[in-house]
């Protein structure tokens, strides 16, 4: 999509420009990707051609975009609320039934993704990402020149966010983007067909298959040895969760066939 998205930061400014009177004013209208000019008018505003209307009453936590009638929050509610959520960052985070997805506390998350990708170096390979989320790693893997980059997404509504989302990189070229569950599909993937993975799955609780040593099995057999592996887990409080994912995660890696070691908030792995 190419049309404006609002935020309450946007929607404070465009509103506070109209108090004053004054005729134009700077802001972002993608999310803090490039800052553009509008005109301000009475009762609209003006971007590259056409008029919006003004929100009447504008939410926090918030993405709006322009549905060809009106401004509608980025979201949707179907099996579950999914909903693109603005970050002081600028590339936003997503929430499910009001679970954050990705760390927006101390980091940006497409930073976080930055660093993240850096750890099993993309250039030249081809990537398995297991859970397409936003695609800031795919994102990451691409800006890194990975050969090529296999992503699954398993949520039709989170690639519909995806769609909306200017941090979000469209399938096409280098990135295979497919609707679909990895859990199952990855079974069709030929022996040491890739060089690398990402893995960051929902929380345990949500996907336990994802964190199987069925799954990790799966995982060693479709990678090249010396591939790496970045999993994120995490850092769960096994005091009030009752378990410790991280080292049950590792154990599990280990016994697929890896070397494994923890890595901030996750664990980094090297196919034997």
């Amino acid at each position: 999509m190419t049309g404006p998205l609002l935020t309450l930061k946007v929607d404070d400014a465009l509103q506070a420009a109209r108090r004053a009177g004054t005729t134009t004013v700077e802001c972002s209208l993608d999310l803090d990707r490039s800052p553009t000019t509008v005109t301000i008018g009475a009762t609209a505003w003006d971007w590259q051609g056409s008029s919006f209307p003004y929100l009447e009453g504008c939410k926090d936590r918030t993405i709006y975009y322009w549905s060809d009638v009106v401004f509608q929050p980025v979201a949707r509610f179907d099996a579950s609320l999914i909903k693109l959520v603005p970050t002081a960052w600028g590339p936003p985070t997503f929430e499910i039934d009001g679970i954050k997805m990705l760390p927006t506390a101390q980091v940006s998350p497409y930073a976080d993704a930055e660093r993240k990708v850096g750890l099993i170096q993309p250039r030249g390979k081809i990537v398995l990402d297991t859970c397409g989320g936003l695609g800031y790693f795919a994102a990451w893997c691409l800006q890194g020149q990975a050969r090529q980059v296999l992503s699954w997404e398993k949520n039709a509504d989170v690639i519909w966010l995806r769609s909306v989302n200017p941090w979000s990189p469209a399938s096409g070229g280098a990135l295979q983007l497919t609707h679909g569950d990895v859990a199952t599909a990855i079974a069709a993937l030929p022996d040491a067909a890739v060089d690398a993975v990402l893995h960051d799955p929902p929380r345990f609780g949500i996907a336990g298959e994802l964190y199987s040593q069925a799954f990790y099995d799966q995982l060693a057999r479709v990678m090249k040895r010396k591939g790496k592996l970045f999993h994120y887990t995490g850092t769960p409080n096994k005091l009030t969760s009752g378990r410790d994912v991280p080292n049950e995660v590792m154990k599990r890696l280990q016994r697929a066939g890896f070397i494994a070691s923890s890595v901030g908030d996750g664990i980094l792995a090297v196919k034997k």
